[in-house]
């Protein structure tokens, strides 16, 4: 009898869950909540993602990495860590299993830095081959209860001139809760996280909110905020602002990254701010990046080439701010209300987007894996998806975003994040100092968006790859000729 590397995973995910200790998260209104007891849940976190940009790796495979980390999360007293990329070939039971003991939940990045979607040129990236990914990256982590939710984008609008990505990002989120739905898997959150740009972040936050169609809208909204530096303030920082401006947002938001590193050591003074009532009402807590040390200068630990741990005072600062602080009693404050927001207006060289328009159409192979499922991960050694998948049809090629074309040049040269970010909304962010926040703050601080594609040629202006993407395609989908019924 054969065994597919898919089966394998999936049986083995199934046994980890039989032994959960932790419940399932899930969403009411602007909140989230424990699924079993009811009780709201508050995200205390770190940003996990050793190594950097540069050096990927995943942290959830290495189940020596993850014994020696989550020591110090739980000294911390942390619940949530943020993952930006995995290997969704490999064996992660052990890992979660381990994090699920220690009362640690997960909220997972579904990109990698070859599989994301573009924000130079989103419609060539949002392809088969990459929902192949997505789709099998869901199933090799569905079936943990300790999985929280799962993030399609990072940072993929990262100012002014990238708003064009954003349907397509909403489309990604569309597809992987149908994908969710279609293979009768746990309706795991889906979410977006955003860099902080004054500019429009209103304008992203509504849309990805907005519409009738429910299966479109986000499930939670991450914010990339480092707004809040050295001794600040609730006020100084701009967080009343904030508060004041989502304040009838009908989705869980949360700080998706936070740690300003102006000063040094931090104070995270913040903490206080975000688990009070002044902010529960709005905001669901959040992750701090993040927890290694890395070129960026932003980790609560020092990891030396041996593995050995050394804890920075930041780490020491954090953990006696969270010891010091208990979530709010009752619900926070919390609504209970889940109705779209309005769709933003085009505003030129702000929000370039027409309300009126739907979403990209699914391509074709990729709406058979609703049928079929996802078949086999590929792993770290499929070729990056963001040049095109030749196999499909342009199902929506003639889908337009705006009544003009404008927003769609100089998309490619955005100039906000930092070092590799260029291009790509895929996982890991920061360390930038950008264009962003209206507090001069850095817009993500962490990897960098690994998937950038700013130097890669564009699949219209390449033919020299088209073989090498018909070849891919053949070998990774041959299970296309499945039929949607």
């Amino acid at each position: 009898m054969k065994f597919s590397i898919t089966s394998v995973l999936s049986f083995m995910a199934l046994a980890a869950s039989a032994n959960a200790a932790l419940n399932p998260i899930e969403v009411k209104g602007n909140a989230f909540y424990d699924s079993v007891s009811g009780s709201r849940f508050y995200i205390r976190g770190v940003d996990y993602l050793p190594g950097g940009a540069s050096n990927f790796t995943d942290p959830l495979s290495s189940s020596d990495t993850c014994t020696r980390d989550i020591e110090y999360f739980k000294e911390l007293g942390i619940n949530t860590i943020r993952v930006y990329s995995v290997d969704n070939s490999a064996d992660h039971k052990d890992c979660m299993e381990k994090l699920d003991d220690a009362g640690i939940y997960l909220i997972l990045d579904v990109n990698t830095p070859k599989n994301s979607i573009s924000r130079s040129d989103p419609q060539v990236s949002y392809n088969t081959a990459y929902l192949q990914h997505v789709f099998a990256t869901i199933d090799a982590f569905a079936s943990y209860d300790n999985v929280l939710g799962f993030f399609a984008a990072n940072e993929v609008i990262n100012n002014e001139n990238t708003t064009q990505a954003a349907p397509y990002v909403k489309a990604v989120v569309r597809d992987m809760k149908t994908y969710m739905a279609a293979q009768n898997l746990r309706a795991i959150p889906v979410g977006y996280s955003a860099a902080d740009i004054s500019a429009n972040r209103y304008q992203q936050i509504q849309y990805f909110n907005c519409g009738d169609d429910e299966t479109a809208r986000i499930d939670m909204f991450g914010m990339n905020d480092y707004s809040w530096c050295g001794n600040s303030s609730y006020t100084v920082s701009g967080y009343d602002q904030k508060v004041e401006q989502y304040s009838n947002y009908t989705r869980p938001l949360f700080l998706s990254e936070f740690g300003c590193n102006k000063v040094e050591p931090r104070p995270f003074g913040e903490i206080e701010s975000i688990y009070s009532t002044n902010m529960t009402g709005v905001f669901s807590g959040g992750l701090v990046y993040e927890y290694s040390e890395e070129e960026n200068n932003y980790g609560l630990v020092s990891i030396s080439s041996s593995g050995t741990i050394t804890e920075k005072q930041d780490f020491v600062n954090l953990k006696n701010a969270f010891a010091s602080v208990s979530d709010p009693s009752g619900d926070g404050g919390a609504k209970d209300d889940d109705s779209p927001a309005v769709c933003p207006e085009m505003e030129e060289g702000v929000w370039e987007v027409n309300p009126l328009a739907g979403l990209p159409v699914m391509p074709e192979r990729a709406s058979a894996m609703l049928v079929s499922g996802a078949g086999d991960p590929s792993g770290t050694n499929e070729p990056p998806t963001q040049y095109g998948d030749s196999g499909d049809q342009s199902d929506d090629s003639n889908w337009d975003y705006s009544p003009t074309t404008a927003a769609a040049s100089g998309s490619s040269t955005s100039s906000g994040s930092s070092s590799s970010s260029a291009s790509s909304g895929s996982s890991a962010s920061s360390g930038s100092s950008s264009s962003s926040s209206a507090s001069g703050s850095a817009t993500s601080k962490s990897a960098a968006n690994p998937g950038a594609v700013n130097n890669l040629p564009s699949m219209t202006s390449s033919v020299v790859m088209l073989p090498l993407a018909v070849i891919v395609s053949s070998l990774l989908f041959g299970f296309a000729s499945v039929v949607v019924v």
